[in-house]
Parts: C-alpha cells; sequence; structure tokens
C-alpha cells in the first residue's frame, strides 16, 4: 500500500517537524542537498519562472531563488512551508493539494518534484496532479523562443509507479517525456536503476 503523506501525517502528526531537522542536520553536517536544484538551474532559462512541486521546507526553490528565478512552491504541509517562508521568504510559497484545484496558476517555464514528492500522492490522485501540472506550464506556442513547458520529476520507482505506469500516465496528462536517467547527475537509466528522473515536456 502507497503511504501517501495525508497518512503519514495523520498517523504521526510530528513527522515532519522530525523530517525539517533532518535536512537542517545534514546541512549541519556539510553534506550536499543542492544537487537537484543545479540541475533545474541548468535547465532553466535566467530569470525562469519555476514552480517548486512539493517543496517541502524550501530547500530547492531557495537555491533557485538565490539564481534569479522567480519560484513558487507547493507541498501539503504546513509546517513545511512555514519553515521555506522562514528560509526563503521572497520567494511565494502555498500550502496546497496537488490534485485540488485553485493554487499557484502560472504559467511557468519549468517545474520540478525532487525527493520522492510525487510517490507519496494517492495512487488515485495520480492522474490528476501530472495533469494540474501540465495544465501549469507554458506552451511551446506561447513561449517567445518557441519553447515549452517542462516538468522535471524524480522518484524511486520501487514505490509502486514503474516508469511505464507514469509514462502512461504523463501521456494521458498531455505530458511527452523527453530524457530520463537514473540520478539528478544523469548517470544512463535502466529498468534496474531504482531510482528515475525524467523530463517531461508540454507541447
Amino acid at each position: 500500500m502507497t503511504q501517501t503523506w495525508k497518512k503519514i501525517l495523520e498517523a504521526d502528526p510530528g513527522h515532519s517537524h522530525r523530517y525539517a531537522r533532518r535536512w537542517d542536520d545534514m546541512v549541519a553536517e556539510g553534506v550536499d542537498i543542492d544537487g537537484e536544484a543545479r540541475l533545474i538551474d541548468a535547465m532553466a532559462p535566467r530569470g525562469a519562472r519555476i514552480l517548486d512541486v512539493g517543496c517541502g521546507q524550501g530547500r530547492t526553490g531557495a537555491y533557485l531563488h538565490e539564481r534569479g528565478h522567480r519560484v513558487t512552491g507547493v507541498d501539503l504541509d504546513p509546517h513545511l512551508i512555514e519553515r521555506a517562508r522562514e528560509l526563503c521568504p521572497e520567494a511565494t510559497w502555498e500550502v496546497a493539494d496537488l490534485a485540488a484545484d485553485g493554487w499557484a496558476a502560472g504559467p511557468f517555464d519549468l517545474a520540478v518534484s525532487a525527493g520522492n514528492v510525487l510517490a507519496f500522492v494517492d495512487p488515485a490522485d495520480r492522474g490528476a496532479v501530472l495533469a494540474n501540472l501540465a495544465a501549469r506550464l507554458v506552451t511551446a506556442s506561447d513561449d517567445v523562443e518557441g519553447r515549452p513547458g517542462r516538468l522535471v520529476v524524480g522518484f524511486g520507482l520501487d514505490r509502486g509507479w514503474s516508469s511505464e505506469e507514469f509514462d502512461a500516465d504523463a501521456r494521458e496528462a498531455g505530458l511527452e517525456l523527453e530524457q530520463r536517467w537514473a540520478t539528478w547527475d544523469l548517470l544512463p537509466f535502466s529498468e534496474d536503476s531504482g531510482f528515475m528522473v525524467a523530463v517531461l515536456a508540454r507541447p
């Protein structure tokens, strides 16, 4: 059974605080936590409108804001959004259910979902979440340089969502697969990789 973030919080209200402290401890120990953000920064045009999907305490979005991007972060967890606002008050942070309507209208040049975020979505909501993300991306016909909006997603393939299932759900949402890697530093993907980083475009 998929452990959704909602279910985790219902069973353990203190989970978010421990989760945030774990990242604080890693930073204090000198662990590099910016690998995903460096890739997104390299992929994005300067000053891009970036949606940080399931932003947590803002580690990725804050890094991107510091490099001149216009960042909006959304997360289901109020405590983590509070931490993100403390970390980077100049960016926009919203408490939102990715499967619902009415949040962060966009459009965005690029969206990123790091940290296994989509693997914590209820399987029944996966299609709605991908459709919501696709709808918030700029289309190639609307972009001045003709570039499609892109969604970059990373999650472990041991969490009940195979690459084939993900591809089918993405196509249904109107997204096209551009690239797939095994890691955020672009090691080649295989079905034995155990982890997937996928780049999807909205035509």
